[in-house]
């Protein structure tokens, strides 16, 4: 069996006597996009954290594309192919969706911030930054300042931002969270896209988007993973209908 893109063994995270990641284990695959679900308070947000290495496992193992990147740095793990996306404080809202591109391209370069002048002028940054927001559906908005775009404008420009620096694996908290019908039907359109190119983890609310989107999903409840699997397996299992499917609305079937 081909090794995983991304393994994680028995993570275990606490805050004083709280363990919020208790022995978590799951893999995802090249091409995968895998949902981590859960109610309020299961420890997603800590794994995610412990994923991009903003906080660090007291036990357990993190291994991307063969590497223990278990005590890596954020920035490390960034130039390894890891991003994540959707982090409240992820963009600039004075400067235009190309800026903040661009300004992504040149940090992964390795460039100072102090040089971001030649950034807005530089061709390679900026053409590196148009076909990311070419690629998100927002090429035709690359003039724009941030502040003036909408919600779900901002939501596509973070993962452009993301997508900057060519990842092997995008780790999204919450795309979905504030989007509205329309919204939210564009960005299941385009990480359906995306999946293609990029491994994914999704973390996400929204039933009807984990169940149209997931190759597999894992359950997270009270930072133990209860169940892990294709969705079908997942909507039919006893534990997770009791422990919190049982508390959404939507779990219809997605073809």
């Amino acid at each position: 069996m081909a090794e995983p893109l991304l393994r994680v063994d028995n993570l275990v995270r606490r805050f004083g006597g709280i363990v919020a990641t208790d022995h978590v284990c799951l893999d995802v695959g090249r091409g995968e996009l895998h949902a981590i679900i859960g109610p309020n308070g299961a420890g997603k947000t800590t794994l995610i954290s412990q994923l991009t290495g903003h906080l660090a496992p007291h036990a357990g193992s993190i291994h991307l594309d063969g590497r223990d990147i278990s005590a890596l740095p954020a920035w490390r793990r960034c130039g390894l192919g890891l991003a994540r996306s959707f982090q409240i404080t992820s963009l600039l809202p004075d400067f235009t969706a190309a800026d903040n591109v661009a300004l992504a391209v040149q940090a992964h370069a390795g460039h100072s911030f102090r040089f971001f002048a030649n950034a807005r002028k530089e061709a390679r940054l900026r053409e590196a930054a148009h076909a990311a927001l070419e690629r998100v559906g927002l090429g035709h908005r690359a003039d724009v300042v941030v502040a003036k775009l909408s919600h779900g404008e901002q939501r596509e420009l973070e993962l452009a931002v993301a997508l900057a620096s060519r990842p092997q694996l995008l780790l999204l908290d919450e795309p979905m969270a504030g989007l509205g019908v329309t919204e939210s039907a564009r960005m299941v359109k385009l990480l359906k896209e995306l999946r293609r190119e990029v491994a994914i983890v999704l973390v996400e609310h929204d039933m009807e988007a984990v169940f149209a989107l997931a190759d597999r999903i894992s359950v997270l409840v009270y930072g133990r993973v209860i169940a892990s699997g294709a969705p079908d397996a997942i909507r039919q299992n006893d534990e997770v209908k009791r422990a919190y499917l049982g508390d959404q609305h939507v779990v219809t079937h997605h073809g």
